[in-house]
């Protein structure tokens, strides 16, 4: 997943370069990113829905501390995809649900500016679920099988 395409990199700031520019890293990047906007977004109109951008770019950022120091090989005792997997998932839904009330009760520009985003958001947030869902990363193979009717 996050670490099947980074690059080898022996210090901290390679380590921090080479992970953002995976997939994943380019994903929690923009996660931020975007969580950062909408929470600008909503403060300038209200603070009411500012506490969602807060608590997922906080998130985002852990994640991707997590993801670039290679830390979710040294404490096994948490299933980190799996825990990734569902901070997307209820960051898409919660982002929906919070995009369409915006939008429907209307008001000033950034507040529809911020609804419009939260929607972006929303697909951001879907597509890292799509792409983190730990069952679909898992190669089967098919076991070998000796003849019925005995050996040869």
């Amino acid at each position: 997943m996050a670490d099947s395409e980074r690059l080898s990199a022996p210090g901290c700031w390679a380590a921090c370069t080479s992970y953002w520019r995976t997939r994943k890293g380019l994903l929690l990047f923009a996660e931020i990113i975007l969580c950062l906007v909408i929470l600008i977004c909503f403060s300038t109109s209200t603070s009411a829905y500012s506490s969602l951008s807060v608590i997922e770019m906080v998130l985002a950022a852990v994640f991707f501390v997590i993801y670039m120091c290679d830390l979710q090989t040294r404490t096994p005792f948490v299933n980190w995809p799996w825990s990734d997997f569902f901070r997307t998932l209820i960051a898409a839904i919660l982002y929906l649900i919070t995009s369409i009330f915006v939008l429907v009760q209307g008001g000033s520009s950034s507040k529809i500016t911020a609804g419009v985003l939260g929607l972006i958001a929303t697909l951001l947030f879907g597509y890292d679920a799509y792409f983190t869902f730990p069952l679909r990363q898992q190669r089967h193979t098919a076991a070998p099988t000796d003849p019925t009717d005995g050996p040869v």
